[in-house]
């Protein structure tokens, strides 16, 4: 394992410039993130297909820094092509440069397979059409989609100015719609997320995860490291064992 103190994680993000996303320094104060902006400007097929050519430069930039691990920040960005896809992008990241490597849509299986949801209840930023790659993503992926229902957001920013109220608006609706759920994602980095999962998880007894949190707890994870945080919800609560193997 290697000591929180001396990890390095790379960051490729979804952002025209070179920022790291405001919850990783909130979650994990010790680590240092460096990241590499791809540009997304549309929540669109198209918006993708540009951002995606420039993943792979971006992410042996970061190895270049010496950084110890990589995860690919961006859901929609990583499933949009489907789960064969984002399982040969991660492939393909790994062997140009030799390290443990993640994507954000490989972290919500994992995170939701961590805490045993299987019959979900999804909210999202997307519109239409993006929620039906998810859906296509998520049914591929193994679990069953009770339902799902999205802001209908187009503009990359769009998500930024979502409300935490509003969140928990929509995935209340969510779960109401299918009262056999037994688990919340919410779906896109773009909304802020860290004040959700407690209220949601007592309000509906299922645990929640949500994009950007679980993109940060399965980037420790990478380097061997629990993702345990207090104070965010039940996988981070129950997150107290680091895993025996790093992607």
């Amino acid at each position: 394992m290697i000591r929180q103190k001396d990890v390095t994680i790379g960051l490729v993000v979804p952002y025209s410039t070179d920022d790291v996303p405001a919850e990783g320094p909130i979650l994990y104060p010790g680590i240092r993130f460096i990241p590499r902006g791809v540009g997304v400007q549309f929540l669109t097929h198209s918006g993708y297909e540009v951002a995606m050519a420039r993943v792979l430069p971006a992410a042996e930039d970061l190895a270049r820094q010496g950084v110890d691990a990589i995860m690919v920040i961006g859901t929609s960005l990583t499933f949009y092509r489907g789960a064969a896809f984002n399982a040969q992008l991660i492939e393909k990241i790994r062997a140009a440069t030799g390290l443990p490597v993640s994507t954000m849509s490989s972290a919500v299986v994992d995170g939701l397979r961590t805490v045993g949801a299987q019959r979900l209840a999804v909210s999202t930023a997307y519109n239409d059409e993006v929620n039906g790659y998810l859906r296509n993503f998520l049914t591929d992926s193994g679990f069953d989609v009770l339902a799902l229902e999205g802001f209908g957001f187009n503009g990359f920013a769009d998500p930024h100015v979502v409300t935490e109220d509003a969140i928990i608006a929509l995935s209340n609706k969510v779960c109401a719609e299918a009262p056999k759920a037994d688990g919340l994602l919410i779906s896109c980095g773009g909304l802020r997320t860290l004040g959700v999962a407690k209220p949601l998880e007592e309000r509906h007894a299922i645990p929640v995860v949500s994009s950007m949190p679980v993109g940060f707890w399965a980037a420790m994870r990478l380097v061997g490291q629990s993702g345990y945080v207090p104070g965010y919800g039940r996988l981070f609560e129950h997150s107290k064992t680091a895993p025996t193997n790093s992607r």
